[in-house]
């Protein structure tokens, strides 16, 4: 454990709050001090939910540890259950309280309530909150199905079967807190609506514990988010023998294989479902991105780092669909590092696994991409860099809750993902011309709108000028020609002149950090202590070989 002022991920005990705030019917009794209380904001400041999360707190503080601190814990279940009346309850300790040894278990089944106790072991300094929503959503349904009697192996589903009855699933994953879950869900119901797939139960999203009891009766389980559902998908194909799908719907190519596995899966024919949901659910990211402005950013160097599920598919996309290179893959989900490793390994570049920030700005500083796709975090490495960037992952801020309809699965999903990744290079391109001409006679910030026949409040051209109307010598007559000599690789001592500096600022602003390193390096290389214009182009020329 290290002090650190960001974390990617929050202690388990904030995971399973993702899965009790997610669900309707089940309450959350954490054994947690006074301060711990700060998590309900995740949920009504930055997710706007209008209702707080449905956890009791028992709040002990410091004078309390003298005293019974279980007794406080029992009182706290048993006024939650009066009060709330939930159909199940979750208890659980916070990583302070965990010190402290109570057994919230222990101590609520003492209670002897009438209703289903599931008591959560979430060791907070080993795990972190996406492994504590699985182990949270794993234990809810292990405990509500157990006693439920399997029907032996589903048998597989033919067009004969599907004529006679109608086949379901269903759609595991969605949590609250989680990146365009809600969204995610609704666009993952439009396909399986447009195949005539019905949907048995939603877990643990808006589901009750009595509908993760109905969660045997499915044909078939939907993955959307392995990391939070592959734990409860391979238990109920353990216990019940439901198969489950294998593909997350991200981009365009993942889409139509993800409508293929869902056709095997229900017993239709593949061809005639992927026309029935291309029909219900139509796609403008492929034409988009084989259109005119698309094709001028093909081969943008991108950077992507977030959660195993949306970094492996952010980089699927970006390579295949989109056409960028990529230059750094990273996640901060231990959970997924074997995947995330292997997919590195294929594109010729090294996974970053880690929760430090710190790594990550340091590896995107060296990548210099022209794009990054990652998480809030990022988002804020990148403006510090001056570079592009979309967010594709939690963890997130408000803005990416937002009211319009906004999924990343599907193919109105791969819609998003293109206005989403490619507007903000389009953006840089706009800012960089806005830039080019900032000093133009009829663009300067004193010229008023031409349209208006307004050329500024009293600002002449000469006064655009720095020293306007004194005699001034360029920097290279004043240096004696022994100082444009630098060592080797010293490029602390190495200074731009005035013009490479303007002729630097033509290029666009999300390249030229890139532009300026390479021509440092190149004077190092040649020996050169002061950079011109013809040592800029000449830089350009050496590395454009």
């Amino acid at each position: 454990m290290k002090l650190s002022v960001w974390t990617y991920e929050g202690p388990p005990h904030v995971g399973a709050m993702r899965i009790a705030t997610a669900m309707q019917g089940l309450h959350y009794v954490l054994h947690a001090p006074q301060g711990d209380t700060y998590a309900d904001l995740l949920f009504t400041m930055i997710e706007r939910r209008e209702k707080r999360p449905p956890v009791t707190y028992t709040t002990f503080q410091a004078r309390d540890l003298g005293k019974d601190t279980a007794e406080l814990f029992q009182s706290a279940a048993r006024e939650a259950v009066a009060r709330f009346a939930p159909e199940a309850l979750i208890v659980g300790a916070s990583c302070t309280a965990e010190l402290i040894q109570d057994d919230p278990g222990g101590l609520a089944e003492s209670l002897q309530l009438d209703i289903p106790v599931v008591p959560l072991e979430l060791p907070s300094y080993q795990k972190k909150e996406n492994w504590g929503a699985a182990e949270t959503f794993y234990q809810l349904v292990r405990r509500l199905t157990h006693g439920l009697s399997s029907n032996g192996p589903a048998p597989q589903a033919t067009s004969t079967s599907l004529a006679r009855r109608a086949v379901s699933c269903n759609i595991l994953g969605a949590t609250a807190l989680g990146f365009r879950h809600r969204d995610d869900l609704q666009e993952v119901r439009r396909i399986l609506d447009a195949l005539g797939i019905g949907v048995n139960v939603e877990a643990p999203w808006q589901a009750r514990p009595s509908d993760i009891r109905r969660l045997p009766q499915a044909d078939f389980n939907v993955v959307l988010y392995p990391e939070i559902a592959g734990p409860v998908a391979s238990f109920l194909k353990r216990s019940f023998q439901q198969p489950f799908t294998q593909v997350v719907p991200i981009g365009v190519k993942a889409t139509e294989a993800f409508v293929r596995e869902l056709a095997h899966l229900a017993g239709l024919d593949p061809d005639e479902a992927l026309a029935k949901v291309y029909e219900a659910c139509a796609s403008r990211m492929a034409w988009y991105s084989s259109s005119v402005d698309a094709t001028y950013l093909t081969g943008k160097r991108v950077f992507v780092f977030g959660d195993g599920t949306h970094a492996l598919a952010a980089a699927r996309v970006a390579t295949e669909e989109f056409g960028f290179e990529l230059v750094g893959l990273g996640s901060y989900s231990r959970e997924s590092a074997r995947e995330l490793r292997e997919a590195a390994q294929a594109y010729g570049l090294q996974a970053l696994i880690t929760e430090d920030y710190l790594e990550v700005e340091e590896a995107i500083a060296q990548a210099q991409p022209d794009l990054v796709l990652g998480t809030q975090m990022e988002r804020h490495i990148a403006k510090r860099l001056g570079m592009p960037c979309a967010v594709i992952s939690a963890p997130v801020h408000v803005q990416d809750f937002p009211a319009r309809y906004s999924p990343q699965m599907g193919f109105e999903g791969a819609n998003v993902l293109f206005d989403t990744w490619v507007h903000p290079l389009m953006m840089g391109l706009e800012e960089h011309l806005l830039g080019m001409f900032r000093e133009d006679f009829e663009f300067h910030e004193g010229a008023g709108a031409s349209h208006l026949g307004g050329h500024g409040s009293g600002i002449t051209d000469s006064s655009l000028s720095p020293g306007a109307g004194e005699a001034t010598s360029s920097p290279e007559e004043s240096l004696p020609e022994a100082c444009n000599i630098a060592r080797p690789n010293d490029i602390e001592h190495i200074r731009w002149t005035p013009d490479a500096e303007k002729e630097l600022g033509k290029i666009p602003f999300f390249v030229r950090k890139k532009a300026r390193k390479n021509t440092e390096a190149f004077a190092a290389m040649q020996g050169i202590a002061a950079i011109t214009k013809d040592t800029l182009y000449e830089a350009k020329a050496h590395y454009g070989r």
